[in-house]
């Protein structure tokens, strides 16, 4: 399809401002304060990983210590109480067919004798009855009952108080038929008990030998931690000094030979970012400069024809001091303007940009529709075709628009009355990017000058159009802000070697229908 250059029902193209324009700011009533993050301190917080872990250890090393203690001390009593059950069923014997103690008197207060535990023995026969001893001992509860003559331990309890039991079932038959069973005669039970104060005080007494050296360990141990913390973090507080005492704009890089190996991704990280810092500010100040240096030509043409008309008394003259006044306005007004956008494009990040789905081919109609009227003033031919479909991009319309209105009015600027300027939009083969081209038949752009014309305030040499040097820029950030390629060739429709023209061609990736097959740009 192509537009001619006034068809009837067509817009006058929007002025700059209204194609910039930008959403209201949100009123700073409504303005949400961002919530204050809590600092952490690494000292802290190493030292609660530290001393956190070891102050739960301890008391678990504590009881440990106890269970451990405990069983070391019942070693040595468990094997007098084996020899004590040992010796009484030794002594017992079998006489007429009945089981019987024979230990002296003496014996038995030998077997008794303890200052600080309480002694008990007890002999049963095979029927249970009471042959000897104390009666207060209980009978073990075993399931299947222990071989003969050998020496069993356990835990009971007589009158109320914890004992230690050692027993054993003795076996005094000569004959030892299979079909003979424990309650035959010549079979019996002899225990021993013993109560658990001696172990008790054994076991605390290497608890207490143990814990005490720890009380005064502990204490040691996290001084020389806090010390040792303490020591390791001062290269982080001698670089936060050296960054402190740094002039205001010193943005050289911090030295990495002075601090851990640890520490040295931070600072290289923190050198990287002197250094973009750096090259921005940098390209603020150039930018600066050359912004001063371009809007110093249209401000002095205004102030020389504003002071011209002042002195002129001839009404023509004094018109013709206000046209030039007002060419260099026009000129000074589409600087600024041009500046703002290119700021604007600079200063877009992922969390900014609103992207959404958009149809570029509408969008691209919209915009060749508002340049109709230009194009008719200056005699040029604008034309736009599309594709027989949908073409769908994911970006910011706001900033695609500004992008395309800066490369039509650069074609425009460049091509000579008589000429024509294209807008073209379509797939390539494979329906993977969308391709928006912009080609006309004006003076075109020299292979030399191709990697030069996107930079800022860049001119061809020759060129005698007015312009500032800034719409290509203001083209490339946008096009990098969508991750989108651009090049620039002849135009292969042009055979005029004085115009051969030029095509600008960014290739945008599509969106994909399916949500398994979207492909953002």
């Amino acid at each position: 399809m192509r537009l001619s250059t006034a068809p009837p029902g067509l817009e006058a193209p929007p002025t700059t401002d209204e194609q910039t324009q930008e959403k209201p700011a949100v009123p700073t009533q409504f303005a949400t304060q961002p919530e204050e993050r809590i600092q952490r301190s690494l000292f802290g917080e190493i030292l609660d990983w530290m001393l956190v872990p070891l102050l739960l250890l301890w008391p678990i090393s504590i009881a440990i210590t106890y269970l451990v203690a405990k069983s070391i001390a019942n070693q040595p009593f468990d094997r007098a109480l084996d020899d004590r059950v040992t010796v009484l069923a030794q002594q017992v014997k079998e006489k007429n067919g009945k089981l019987v103690l024979q230990l002296p008197n003496s014996a038995r207060d030998v077997l008794r004798a303890d200052d600080v535990d309480s002694i008990y023995f007890q002999v049963l026969g095979p029927l249970g009855e009471q042959i000897d001893g104390d009666r207060d001992i209980p009978v073990p509860t075993d399931e299947e009952k222990p071989p003969f003559w050998t020496t069993q331990f356990r835990y009971d309890t007589i009158r109320n108080t914890e004992v230690r039991v050692a027993y054993m079932y003795i076996d005094l038959r000569k004959a030892r038929a299979e079909h003979e069973t424990l309650s035959a005669s010549g079979v019996g039970l002899v225990q021993v008990a013993e109560t658990l104060d001696k172990r008790v005080q054994l076991a605390n007494q290497i608890v207490k030998g143990v814990i005490l050296p720890e009380f005064i360990i502990l204490p040691v141990a996290l001084a020389l931690v806090w010390f040792a913390l303490s020591r390791g973090l001062s290269p982080l507080v001698e670089l936060q000094q050296r960054i402190r005492s740094r002039p205001p704009g010193d943005l050289s890089p911090i030295d990495s030979g002075q601090v851990p190996e640890e520490i040295s991704p931070l600072v290289r990280s923190l050198n990287e970012m002197l250094e973009r810092l750096s090259l921005s500010i940098e390209m603020q100040k150039r930018f600066i400069a050359d912004a001063a240096h371009q809007m110093k030509t249209p401000l002095a043409g205004m102030r020389m024809q504003s002071e011209l008309a002042l002195r002129q008394t001839s009404q023509e003259e004094i018109h013709l001091s206000l046209v030039q006044l007002a060419k260099s306005s026009e000129t000074a007004t589409r600087l600024v303007n041009q500046l703002l956008a290119l700021a604007r494009a600079e200063n877009q990040t992922s969390e900014s940009n609103s992207f959404a789905p958009v149809e570029l081919t509408e969008l691209a109609r919209n915009v060749v529709q508002g340049w109709v009227q230009t194009s008719f003033t200056r005699q040029i031919d604008l034309g736009f075709e599309q594709p027989g479909h949908p073409i769908m991009v994911r970006g910011n319309p706001t900033m695609l628009r500004e992008m395309l209105n800066n490369l039509i009015d650069n074609a425009l600027r460049y091509t000579p009355p008589g000429g024509s300027v294209t807008v073209r939009v379509h797939a390539d083969g494979e329906e993977r990017h969308a391709i928006l081209e912009v080609e006309d038949t004006g003076q075109g752009i020299p292979a030399a000058e191709r990697a030069h014309v996107f930079e800022r305030f860049y001119r061809i040499l020759g060129s005698n159009t007015e312009g500032s040097g800034l719409g290509l820029s203001i083209v490339r950030e946008i096009a990098q802000q969508h991750g989108a390629d651009i090049d620039i060739f002849n135009n292969p429709r042009s055979h005029d070697q004085k115009f051969p023209g030029s095509l600008f061609r960014i290739s945008l990736r599509m969106k994909r229908s399916s949500p398994f097959m979207e492909d953002i740009g």
